[in-house]
């Protein structure tokens, strides 16, 4: 699944790939599908999007956004974005499909569930990405150690370690993904509670928050998953299911993968301890 490091991987690829390029033809839903997701009506897609050209692209948490002249297409976690050189054979099915001038395009499928939106610049009000608009991205400056602190609050303090980081938008573009190596170089329990840390302990989690985003996106993303190229990630994980049931590169107790919050989690309770 898409998130902050491999939708800045994405958008910056995009930047580099596709500047200037014209855009033929588009065509969304061809193969349907129950959970992709697209805003407005699709059959239009190809009319708004024809003619324009591809101006930048930037990402908003674990959305990435490609500008084309005064329109949108944005793109949620769970969709593959891949680009396609002229006379490359394009999947047989897909959810969304970008053509250009020259015959290379951009071909988008849904595995689970997937947005992809198209809409002129500024109306879209989904709460979802305006919210990941509006909040300082982990990678910026703006995300220092008394923004992170303000995300603690009383109500804040009840939850676990994973549904701090990754539940309500408090930090969009942190998902169930990154969170793993995060909290495992923060040497804490997915499910210890955060009313629990000290104050050391807070200071640790948010450098881990800053510097494992950090250098996931300097690496492309995670070795989990692919960008726009369709190649992995250089980031090497440690908690994933590459990794399940083997041991701990840290201490060599066994990561174990267990089910939490309606997903996986993985964790090594030599390093991480128990829930406390």
């Amino acid at each position: 699944m898409l998130e902050l490091p491999e939708a800045q991987t994405i958008a910056k690829q995009v930047r580099e790939t596709l500047a200037r390029k014209v855009i033929t033809n588009a065509v969304a839903a061809t193969s349907p599908h129950g959970f992709a997701w697209y805003y407005g009506d699709h059959s239009l897609y190809g009319q708004m999007l024809a003619g324009k050209k591809i101006t930048g692209a930037e990402s908003y948490g674990g959305r990435p956004e490609i500008w084309a002249e005064d329109m949108r297409i944005s793109f949620g976690d769970g969709v593959n974005v891949r680009y396609y050189a002229a006379g490359a054979k394009l999947p047989a099915k897909h959810q969304l499909l970008i053509e250009f001038e020259g015959g290379d395009a951009i071909c988008c499928t849904v595995q689970m569930y997937g947005g992809m939106w198209v809409f002129p610049d500024g109306t879209n009000e989904d709460f979802y990405y305006l919210v990941s608009k509006e909040k300082p991205s982990p990678l910026s400056p703006d995300f220092d150690d008394d923004y992170f602190n303000s995300l603690l609050t009383d109500e804040t303090r009840k939850l676990s370690a994973k549904a701090f980081l990754a539940t309500e938008q408090r930090i969009p573009g942190l998902g169930n993904g990154v969170l793993q190596d995060i909290l495992w170089n923060a040497k804490m329990h997915p499910k210890r509670k955060m009313s629990t840390l000290s104050d050391k302990e807070l200071g640790e989690f948010y450098h881990a928050v800053k510097n494992l985003l950090s250098e996931m996106t300097e690496k492309r993303g995670r070795d989990t998953e692919k960008d726009l190229f369709g190649v992995p990630g250089g980031y090497r994980t440690t908690m994933s299911r590459n990794n399940d049931g083997m041991p701990c590169p840290a201490c060599g107790d066994l990561i174990r993968r267990m089910a939490y919050m309606g997903g996986n989690v993985y964790v090594c309770e030599g390093c991480q301890g128990t829930a406390k």
